[in-house]
This record gives C-alpha cells, sequence and structure tokens, in this order.
C-alpha cells in the first residue's frame, strides 16, 4: 500500500511581496540601469545629459558599489520625457533608410530623404534651462570663452571639427563683440599665456570669457572634441537667443550684414562696427536665422525685397554721413568719427580714447586692440586691405607698435607699446606714454581682476597708478599732499599699517572683555601724553587675554565648526607667507637694480 502524500500548507506556499526600495537606493540608479531604461548608448546618454544640464551625483550611500556612476532617479525621468529623445530615434531610423537607398542605388530617393531630413532643434532647451533673461546673461561666461576658442581652431576632419562650425562660431562671437562695442561695454581687458580676458558689463551682469591669442592652434589629443562639439552645439544656440535679444532692444535686426570685402580681408569686425556704431541704427538690415548656412543666407536676402530696400537705405545713410563729414572737414572713409547719441549718458571712463585716432603695426594683435579701442571711443585703422584711413593721415594721434623696426616716424603722433592701451582701460585713465615707448621694458601688466588690497598685497606700480588717479579726479588725500616744510610723504603703505595696528588692538581689547564705549571714556578722561605712554602697555597686557579668549572659544565650538576654524586660520598664514615671498622677491629685484 501507499502512503498517504502530505500536503504542504497554504502558508509555506504563500511568497511574500518584494520588499519596495527606499531611502538612497529609491533615490539614486546607475549609469548603466540607466541606459537600460532609456534604450540608447552611452555616447547618445553622454551628450542628453550635457545638453539637458544634468549631472551625476555622489549619493551618501552607494547601494551598489563605490566604482559605479550614479544619477537622480527624477533627473532620469526627466530624460525619458525629452522630445530629443524621440527626435534621435526618428533621425536613426531616417539614416537607416538613406544607407538602404544608397546601395539599391536609387539616387534620386537618396536626394529626396535628403532634403525631407528632420531638423535637430534646440530652442526649447533654452527657454526651459533659462526661465528669464538675466539667467541666461549670468551664465554667458562659458558660451562665449567656448564661441571664441572654436572660432580660432583649425578644421580636423578625425576630431569631426568641420568648417561650418568655426564659421558660426566666428560669426556669433563678432556680433557679440560688435555689441559691446555699440553699447561701450567693456570694463575690463588682461593678457595673460592663456590667451585675452575681458570683462563686459551687460543687463547689469558681469560678463567674463577667455580669448585665445591669434596664431595657429594645435589640437592636444587627450581632450574629448566629442564632448566639446555637444557643447558648441548648445552654446550656438544660447549666444544666438542672446544676441537677437541685445540686438532687438536697441532696435537693430539681427544678424546684421557683413561687406564681402571685409569678410574676405579678414576684417569682420570692423565690416560689423559700420552698421552697429554709427549715429543711426541700422533697423532695416535684412534678418536671418542664426544657425542657417552662409550660402543659402545670402540667396534668401537677394530674393527678399526688404533686403533689397535696407541696402538702399544703408547706401543713402553713408552717402549722409560723407556729407556730414565733408562739411565738418573730416576723412569721407571714416564712418566711425560720427557722434554716438549716447555719449552724453555715458560715463567719461568709456569715453577714454573718444579724441585719439590710433593706427596699428602689422606685429601687433590686430583684433583685440581694435575690439578694445573701439569700445572705448578711439578710431582704428591698419595697414591693409579695407583700412578706413591710411598711416601717412597726419590726424593720428598715437600709433602701436610692438617692434623697433619702425623707418619712418611721425613727429606728430605717439609711437607706444599696446600695453599701454590695455593698462589706460584697466585703470581708467590715459597713463603717461614714457614708460610704454617701443623698445622700452613695460612696467608689469597688472590683472585688473586682482583686489591689492583684499589680497593685502599691492605693488609698487598699482601704488603709483593709485596716486595719478586720486590726482586726475582732485580727490587727493591729506597723507598724499606735498609738505611745504620738506618732510617726507606718508605713503599709503605705513597709513594702511597704522590702521591695521589700530583695528588689531581694538579687536584684542574686545576679545578681552573691554567695551568700546568704555575704551572710548577713558580715552577722554586720560590726557593726550598719557595715552601715549599706555598704548603699548594696554597692548601688551590684552594680547594674552585674548589669546586666551580665543582659545577657550575654540573648545567651545563644535567638530565641523572647529575644523572650518583651523582651515580659515590655515587660509590666513598660506595667504600671509604668500605676501612676504612677494615682498622678499621685491627686496631682492631692488638689490639687484642698484648693483647694476
Amino acid at each position: 500500500m501507499t502512503k498517504p502524500t502530505k500536503h504542504k500548507s497554504k502558508s509555506k506556499q504563500y511568497l511574500a511581496p518584494t520588499r519596495r526600495k527606499e531611502g538612497q537606493a529609491a533615490k539614486y540608479i546607475t549609469r548603466n540601469k540607466a541606459l537600460n531604461r532609456l534604450q540608447i548608448k552611452l555616447p547618445e546618454f553622454r551628450r542628453l545629459c550635457i545638453l539637458k544640464g544634468i549631472h551625476p551625483r555622489e549619493p551618501k550611500k552607494k547601494v551598489e558599489g563605490h566604482n559605479k556612476t550614479y544619477y537622480h532617479v527624477k533627473d532620469i525621468a526627466f530624460l525619458a520625457h525629452e522630445p530629443l529623445l524621440d527626435r534621435s530615434r526618428e533621425l536613426k531610423a531616417y539614416e537607416k533608410k538613406i544607407t538602404k537607398a544608397r546601395a539599391k542605388r536609387n539616387l534620386d530617393l537618396v536626394q529626396r530623404l535628403l532634403g525631407n531630413k528632420p531638423e535637430w532643434n534646440l530652442n526649447h532647451l533654452v527657454n526651459e534651462r533659462y526661465p528669464s533673461f538675466v539667467d541666461a546673461l549670468r551664465d554667458l561666461d562659458d558660451p562665449l570663452t567656448i564661441l571664441h576658442l572654436f572660432a580660432w581652431l583649425p578644421t580636423d576632419n578625425s576630431q569631426k571639427i568641420r568648417p561650418e562650425h568655426i564659421e558660426s562660431a566666428r560669426k556669433l562671437s563678432l556680433q557679440w563683440q560688435a555689441y559691446c562695442i555699440r553699447v561701450r561695454a567693456l570694463r575690463k581687458v588682461f593678457v595673460s599665456v592663456k590667451g585675452v580676458y575681458y570683462q563686459a558689463e551687460v543687463g547689469g551682469q558681469n560678463i567674463t570669457w577667455l580669448t585665445p591669442h591669434s596664431t595657429s592652434q594645435v589640437l592636444p589629443s587627450d581632450v574629448d572634441f566629442r564632448v566639446m562639439l555637444t557643447f558648441l552645439e548648445f552654446y550656438k544656440t544660447l549666444v544666438g537667443f542672446v544676441n537677437f535679444k541685445l540686438y532687438h532692444d536697441l532696435g537693430l535686426r539681427y544678424p546684421p550684414l557683413l561687406d564681402e570685402k571685409l569678410e574676405k580681408a579678414a576684417n569682420e569686425l570692423y565690416g560689423l562696427m559700420k552698421g552697429l556704431a554709427s549715429a543711426a541704427p541700422v533697423a532695416e538690415e535684412a534678418p536671418k536665422a542664426a544657425g542657417e548656412d552662409g550660402d543659402a543666407e545670402m540667396a534668401e536676402q537677394e530674393e527678399d525685397p526688404r533686403a533689397v530696400e535696407s541696402q538702399v537705405r544703408l547706401a543713402s545713410l553713408h552717402s549722409r554721413l560723407s556729407a556730414i563729414d565733408k562739411e565738418q572737414e573730416m576723412p569721407a572713409a571714416v564712418p566711425e568719427a560720427a557722434k554716438e547719441p549716447e555719449d552724453e549718458d555715458m560715463d567719461s571712463s568709456v569715453k577714454l580714447f573718444k579724441e585719439f585716432k590710433f593706427f596699428l603695426g602689422r606685429e601687433v594683435p590686430r583684433e583685440a586692440l581694435l575690439f578694445v579701442i573701439r569700445a572705448f571711443g578711439g578710431t582704428v585703422s591698419w595697414d591693409g586691405e579695407g583700412a578706413p584711413f591710411p598711416e601717412s593721415d597726419e590726424s593720428i594721434t598715437h600709433q602701436i607698435v610692438d617692434r623697433p623696426t619702425q623707418g619712418h616716424k611721425f613727429l606728430s603722433r605717439e609711437y607706444v607699446q599696446p600695453q599701454w592701451v590695455f593698462d589706460c582701460v584697466n585703470n581708467k585713465l590715459l597713463l603717461p606714454t614714457d614708460a610704454y615707448v617701443v623698445g622700452k621694458i613695460c612696467p608689469p601688466h597688472l590683472s585688473p581682476f586682482v583686489d591689492s588690497e583684499a589680497e593685502g598685497y599691492m605693488p609698487e606700480y598699482a601704488e603709483t597708478i593709485k596716486r595719478m588717479q586720486a590726482a586726475a579726479s582732485d580727490d587727493l588725500p591729506v597723507f598724499e599732499k606735498p609738505e611745504s616744510n620738506g618732510e617726507a610723504d606718508i605713503s599709503t603703505a605705513d597709513v594702511n599699517v597704522s590702521l591695521e595696528k589700530a583695528f588689531t588692538r581694538d579687536l584684542s581689547k574686545e576679545m578681552a572683555g573691554i567695551s568700546y564705549s568704555a575704551s572710548l571714556e577713558g580715552k577722554v578722561q586720560t590726557a593726550p601724553e598719557e595715552q601715549e605712554d599706555k598704548k603699548s602697555g594696554e597692548a601688551s597686557q590684552s594680547i594674552p587675554e585674548a589669546d586666551e579668549a580665543i582659545q577657550m572659544g575654540r573648545m567651545m565650538m563644535t567638530r565641523k565648526a572647529r575644523g572650518l576654524y583651523d582651515a580659515a586660520k590655515m587660509g590666513q598664514a598660506k595667504k600671509a607667507a604668500k605676501i612676504d615671498l612677494l615682498k622678499e622677491r621685491k627686496k631682492k629685484a631692488k638689490a639687484k637694480g642698484e648693483e647694476k
């Protein structure tokens, strides 16, 4: 007989439901799981993250290991609903159709498919990432730097850097510079080894960007230019929107027309300024999209009757300007000399070079000097095709040269090095040209982005310029005025040292528990002679008490606050050591100069 089978209880057969993820495991997801969820490959995922502004996260607890890259689950869900994801899939399917038609040698179908190819548009991303125009201006530093970088890069098929990338980047960068010239927005310039740093004030925001030197660029092998091109693609759309808004606020059509002759002569910036820097805004210029092809743009302008009308009005405007120039006995070839309507409302510092006429030598950086001088009201020319006036023009006041190879010199003008222009702009002052003559070592080119007073060390040339600025503004402090009895002037450094000592003394008293009012009453009740005798004694007694109070306060801090305090003190010590090193180098340089 067979034994009866034992049935298992239903409770043992029941499987408990899987536990729901909580905490860090529910908030973050690894990159591989994100790729599987989105059904895309890694290069496309990276591109979407760059365009959408999504970055990897660092969770406190890495559930799946420390060698994984984590993203927030909400960011991945954000990507899953992106229209560009569907558009990329459509483009892939369309590319397969084109490949299949080419394999069948159906050329008509290939041409038809290429003509109807879906477009890749990033306009909605700009509106999504920058809800207001001020937000776009605040984030304009990196876009302008990338655009100016690609404007000087050579084409390279291996890195997929095509000529249209360079052309579009250069057009957008020049349009931005032309706007800065038109509204006199440039504020600071600094020439470094990396390139030329500029800072402009647009819409109440300080925008800083870096432009490489105008030399042949070598593409490094350790840079992934595919990532750079993705950034460039988004930045071109962003800067195109910003330029359109800025030009539209001035009543100018965007993008401005460019003279073909000046473009062929590599004078694009001057060609753009001819219409923007004149007295009347060129509001009738034909519009064209920022991302379209150059040949298609010219063809559309020729067919558009508004473009023909704008050219006629532009020609009449130039004729009126030339007639005005003739009446004022000014050369008609200089459209920049017209008075700008905003000059009366502008600060005098942005009209620094308004009364001057410059001529640039062949060896100087033409585009940088042209941008800076025109942004501060000066008139510029050079030796080459499309120049406004020749070198023999007697009205030239300054000639910018960098090498003592000038054969014939004009006595009616001054010959200075390019650094004189940059130093005048940074200090908002016309510096003497004696220290910048050709063949002479120029003074140190100080960075306008460094606050010498906040750093605690002011170079000697900075003190000299500060005295010049005070004398020019007729606001000379008492300690800098010359004494009639022949005593030595008190320098700014001595005054700063005395103020710092007084601040340290008051701070030590406060740490010791002596209030400011009590110390003030003691000073009033004590005779001046007795105060001088007691100063050193009070300071020596209060410093140990202050140190003890500081140590007691440090002991009462939490561990985190104590670490932050120690880090701050360490930073102050490093800063003081750096200042001492600079002073020591200055002493050695002076001693070496005296020996020579």
